[in-house]
């Protein structure tokens, strides 16, 4: 298998949001968990992105899985290698995006690196080097606390130079109305005057046409699934890819129960499972006896199992914003996190014994951790549940294949899970 397009992304639900955009846009695409074992038969594709998860573990080790399965995607045949990240630039000081993109960069010649995460169709944009959600500052939306990365400063810039060891340049927005060959230009003279990596501005969708053709003709990028976009587009525009439409096979029916099983804590979460009560049972768990240790676990599976056979269940660890922080303040950041997302992915492996086959789970860590508690090697990529979320078919599942849905915490309207569950049905 020779591919044109690789990535490497920092979570699974950021894979499967590129995976699909990638698709929408043309490419024949398949998300990997991990880098696949040599025995799993992959189907001929454009693009592959590996999910991995190294948001938020030491920058070391996120380093060396990257460089990992970089190696693995170039000797498949990428050209271009894209470091898909979080649309709000989740990270702390100590990385993992800097170490990551220089680490990267290292291995493949030392080029200059174009950075962004905007993508205007879920309401991410950067203007002069600021990232905005949905019209706010960064600092100022509700991704400010976020659980693991709470993001207080939307100077990009900023950010990456804490956490980098080189400069950080800006492209700017005229330079990229200006076109792909101005934004060439920008990046020779900031390369040339020591930066590694530049934050680049894009307002509309034809910007990141731009930055796509732009970063298309060097071998590292780093941004979010906006970015995929115009590398997908500037590769069929090239007349290197040809359109295609891979989706049949993805949603081929499956049979089976259905749940819902979320960790996340996002408002938009939160709004998804109110909603989601006027469809189905919900179980809202109790977040605190998790962290303690109580038999939370087997009473949410003895819950589910009066129910399910009637119908889909929804079974949640989300909590309000300041039900974490006092969790959080209790048990510490980290530990409050592993609890959840190991309860979750507990659950949600349980039901699955249990003849679960169409699942949503939502939240980046939950899904991390039910993809690999279930043992998924690859995923197919189906049509499209809502901007940046795919409906998923497994690959590699010994015949048991299933419908999936990785959800990011903060995506999705408020019907989400009702219309999730209708598209696997």
């Amino acid at each position: 298998m020779t591919i044109l397009l690789g990535s490497i992304a920092d979570d699974y639900t950021g894979a499967s949001d590129l995976a699909n955009t990638l698709t929408k846009n043309g490419l024949r695409t398949v998300q990997t968990v991990g880098i696949p074992d040599p025995s799993l038969a992959l189907p001929d594709v454009d693009a592959v992105v590996v999910s991995l998860k190294i948001r938020s573990v030491a920058a070391k080790d996120a380093v060396a899985a990257a460089l990992e399965a970089e190696s693995w995607l170039r000797g498949r045949g990428a050209g271009h290698v894209l470091y898909k990240i979080c649309s709000t630039f989740d990270s702390t000081d100590l990385g993992n995006i800097g170490p990551v993109t220089e680490a990267l960069l290292s291995v493949s010649g030392g080029h200059i690196a174009l950075v962004t995460p905007a993508f205007p169709e879920t309401g991410r944009t950067v203007y002069l080097g600021h990232l905005f959600v949905n019209g706010q500052p960064l600092d100022e939306s509700p991704l400010k606390d976020h659980p693991l990365n709470p993001m207080r400063d939307a100077n990009l810039a900023r950010v990456l130079t804490r956490q980098s060891r080189g400069k950080v340049g800006l492209i700017d927005l005229p330079t990229v109305t200006d076109g792909a060959d101005a934004v060439r230009a920008r990046l020779d003279r900031l390369r040339a005057e020591g930066a590694a990596a530049a934050i680049a501005d894009a307002v509309f969708e034809r910007d990141l046409e731009t930055l796509g053709k732009a970063a298309l003709e060097m071998p590292v990028s780093t941004g979010a699934s906006g970015l995929g976009l115009g590398l997908a587009r500037a590769l069929l525009r090239s007349g290197r890819a040809s359109a295609s439409d891979g989706e049949n096979e993805a949603i081929r029916p499956v049979g089976g129960l259905a749940a819902v099983v979320a960790g996340s804590c996002s408002a938009a979460t939160l709004k998804q499972l109110d909603a989601a009560e006027l469809h189905m049972p919900v179980l809202r768990l109790d977040t605190e006896k998790l962290l303690a240790g109580s038999d939370e676990i087997s009473a949410a599976i003895a819950w589910a199992g009066e129910r399910i056979g009637e119908g889909p269940v929804a079974i949640a660890a989300s909590a309000a914003p300041e039900v974490v922080s006092r969790l959080q303040a209790r048990y510490g950041r980290e530990a409050s996190g592993h609890a959840v997302e190991t309860a979750t992915a507990a659950i949600a492996g349980e039901l699955v014994e249990r003849g679960v086959r169409r699942l949503v789970v939502a939240g980046g860590e939950t899904s991390g951790a039910t993809v690999d508690r279930l043992g998924i090697p690859a995923f197919l990529i189906g049509p499209e549940i809502a901007p940046g979320v795919p409906l998923l078919r497994t690959i590699g599942t010994g015949g048991n294949d299933m419908l999936l849905t990785l959800k990011s915490g903060n995506f999705g309207g408020e019907d989400f899970f009702a219309t999730a569950l209708s598209m696997m049905r």
